[in-house]
């Protein structure tokens, strides 16, 4: 995802373009995989490097992603409401595009199942009249990255190693969920680091001195395995 042509010097492709922005990949698994693998780097970094015979270059690329996939190559599998038209193989490799070290650098993994067309109509009612506001939500979030920036300098997504355990103030009781959770699922490091970084993001929005169980909990859930078996 970097642009040059051969034989003149690199320049930034979309994902130094998306610095302190958004870059989202619709139908993600369709991109090349050297496109993806390329995602790698930046996601950890917040930097990428291109390295040429002679030339190097280093271009900026802290940007949140956002990833949009079908389950399958037909999109139905796992749906209630239409026959998935794949064959288990097919499946699996569509999905095995994406590697497990590039879904390791993703926070939140979140299913979005397919809705009637009645429930989807009745929600889009109740939301009309239920639903918070934009402003609602953002006043939530900057509050919360305003606290965790007075507590340790900086927004959650930046702690790492010792930092995050001296900044998390997990509870007894949600130590163990998270141990039970990582063992269970077999989480890398990398996954470990990043659910306990969401769970004290969520503890913040809750206004929370401590990571308790339910701030886990939820950050759990925001990493289920969502593929199928391989």
């Amino acid at each position: 995802m970097t642009s040059s042509h051969r034989g003149s010097p690199p320049r930034p492709g979309e994902i130094s373009l998306a610095h302190h922005g958004v870059l989202f990949l619709d139908e993600f698994p369709e991109f090349s995989r050297a496109a993806l693998e390329a995602l790698r780097e930046p996601l950890e970094t917040g930097r990428i490097t291109i390295a040429r015979a002679a030339q190097r270059a280093e271009f900026p690329a802290r940007f949140q992603l956002i990833a949009a996939m079908n389950p399958c190559p037909c999109g139905f599998w796992g749906s209630a409401q239409q026959r998935c038209r794949c064959t288990p193989d097919q499946v699996a490799r569509y999905q095995r595009k994406l590697s497990g070290p590039l879904l390791d650098r993703i926070d939140l993994h979140v299913e979005v199942p397919a809705l009637p067309a009645a429930q989807l109509l009745a929600a889009s009612r109740a939301d009309a009249t239920q639903a918070e506001s934009t402003a609602q939500i953002r006043a939530r979030v900057v509050r919360a990255h305003a606290l965790a920036c007075e507590r340790q300098g900086i927004p959650n997504q930046g702690l790492q190693g010792p930092a995050i355990d001296r900044h998390l103030q997990l509870a007894p009781a949600a130590k163990t969920l998270v141990q039970s959770a990582a063992a269970r699922l077999g989480w890398s490091g990398r996954s470990l680091h990043r659910v306990l970084k969401v769970a004290r993001t969520i503890a913040d929005l809750a206004d929370s001195a401590h990571t308790e169980t339910p701030h886990v909990a939820e950050a759990v859930q925001y990493r289920r395995a969502l593929l199928a078996p391989q």
